[in-house]
């Protein structure tokens, strides 16, 4: 979870690899980190005595990012409000404006006042919120109003500029030379309560967090990082910044000594990027995939956690044009194999636009080698239209998925299903013909179906790639499989709202 810690009367809130390099101007000034300059005040390798002299040269580099907001309340977002009414207009049921005040970290990169931070700490906080101002505080407690240069949502980057000269600065260092257990300090603003530095080691290097995309790779540490470190630096023990402190796993929201920090060789990049005036741009291909688990590989003839399912190809895209088929597996792009830790998402955005990715593919067990000429991903907004919307309604009047003239059993898999007919498809606020398939109307609770998740509502397309239309066609392939000595089958799966994907279920004994 991302966190930018914020206080207000109203409302508590909370790489592409680039080839343009900012080429930085000479200043006669010196980096607070220069080798020279950090060399005597840094603690000794291995156990240090002492953090104190080195944070006395770091730590007036890193600043407050204090962001002001405006964010509409209606009467349905405050209880109070409903039952009293509020004193300055908004009793009669219309939203009424409060202001909000998030605040965050980050540091001066360069002595003309460049500020680098998390895009999430000077984003809206909530729909309806509007950034007003952005203001950065100097461990001096000198203050500046910001502009904001540059926000990259995807990387969690953003760089601001204040209007000053002769600045403390930091620059980055080489974070692929850092290793597990190197001693690693984070200097930022927990809780609003000003400069504040913790100490910790490197927990783990190319962290996947399960977020998918170009930057789901941190460096993990157990230095202390709360609400409003967001932004900060983390320093080796040469006073380089190696990594940017951006995310917290807490069941608490507090501290639990699991920190991530976005590492310096995915930022710097885009940073000079956004310096330059740059766009950043990423490859797409246009697929909906998921990871071939235990149950998907065993169903499948695969090995697990060896490439990733393709559960749909988006018409027109770069996939869709090179030959990409649903059901298709990526186990490698450009010879990098495809598996947790090096997901298809993550090769593919690293690839840039225009250029070909090489795709070793498994096909109905064959493998073959497909080129594919990379697309530029759409932006998020454009990305969430695509899944399907709607949501069904839970009638069981005529042309729902409860009709009984339609419906089937598969006792093997534990579920019942029906037709899905344009009366059913209509029920469940879909287009008729956008998707075929059967309508799951019961599942077994006890059965692996139900422990899978699928639901009344599913519209299962396939079962083992061969396409179903029918309860009977379902049936068939079903005992097919049973009698060819197969443990589970594959279903595509049509989940409205969330989209498709294929899900593994293990047959009944």
């Amino acid at each position: 979870m991302r966190y930018a810690y914020a206080i207000t009367t109203a409302l508590l809130i909370g790489g592409a690899a680039s080839s343009l390099v900012l080429q930085h101007p000479a200043y006669a000034q010196s980096a607070q980190n220069e080798p020279g300059a950090i060399a005597s005040a840094a603690p000794r390798p291995g156990a240090p005595m002492s953090f104190a002299d080195m944070v006395a040269k770091l730590q007036p580099a890193v600043v407050n990012v204090s962001v002001k907001q405006k964010v509409q309340l209606s009467t349905q977002d405050n209880p109070l409000m409903q039952l009293f009414g509020d004193m300055n207009g908004g009793g009669d049921g219309q939203p009424v404006t409060r202001e909000g005040q998030s605040l965050g970290s980050g540091f001066i990169i360069s002595p003309d006042g460049y500020v680098v931070t998390n895009a999430h700490v000077v984003r809206a906080a909530t729909r309806g919120a509007k950034v007003e101002s952005i203001t950065i505080t100097l461990a001096n407690r000198k203050e500046y109003v910001a502009r904001l240069i540059g926000s990259d949502t995807n990387s969690d980057l953003a760089l601001l500029k204040i209007d000053a000269n002769n600045l403390p600065y930091v620059k980055f260092g080489d974070s692929t030379k850092a290793r597990v257990g190197d001693w690693v300090i984070a200097i930022g603003n927990p809780f609003g309560l000003g400069g504040t530095v913790t100490a910790g080691i490197v927990s783990a290097l190319h962290r996947v967090t399960g977020q998918g995309g170009a930057y789901d790779r941190f460096i993990q540490t157990d230095a202390a990082i709360n609400k409003g470190n967001s932004g900060g630096p983390m320093f080796d023990l040469n006073g380089n910044v190696i990594g940017i402190n951006s995310q917290i796993y807490s069941p608490s929201e507090g501290s639990v000594g699991i920190g991530f920090a976005i590492p310096a060789e995915s930022a710097k990049p885009i940073i000079d990027t956004m310096m330059k005036g740059g766009k950043i741009q990423r490859g797409y291909l246009g697929v909906n995939r998921q990871p071939v688990d235990e149950d998907i590989a065993a169903s499948l003839g695969l090995p697990k956690d060896k490439g990733e399912l393709i559960g749909r190809v988006e018409p027109g895209q770069a996939a869709d044009k090179a030959g990409i088929k649903q059901g298709d597996v990526i186990v490698a792009v450009n010879g990098q194999e495809v598996n947790p830790d090096n997901s298809l998402s993550y090769l593919i955005a690293n690839v840039a636009p225009g250029s070909t990715a090489k795709l070793s593919v498994i096909r109905d067990g064959k493998p073959l080698t497909i080129n594919a000429v990379v697309g530029t991903r759409p932006t998020d907004e454009e990305l969430a239209s695509l899944i399907p919307g709607g949501a069904p309604d839970g009638d069981d009047g005529d042309g729902s998925p409860g009709a009984p003239d339609l419906r089937a059993s598969s006792n093997l898999l534990g579920i019942q299903v029906t037709a899905l007919t344009p009366g059913i498809a209509n029920n469940l606020g879909i287009q008729p013909g956008s998707v075929s398939g059967v309508v799951i109307t019961n599942v077994d609770p006890s059965s692996d179906a139900a422990a899978k998740s699928l639901q009344r509502g599913d519209i299962i397309s396939s079962v083992n790639r061969v396409a179903v239309s029918t309860p009977a066609q379902l049936a068939a392939q079903i005992n097919a499989a049973k009698a060819a000595g197969r443990t589970s089958v594959l279903l595509y799966i049509t989940r409205l709202r969330q989209g498709s994907l294929y899900v593994a279920v293990k047959l009944k004994g």
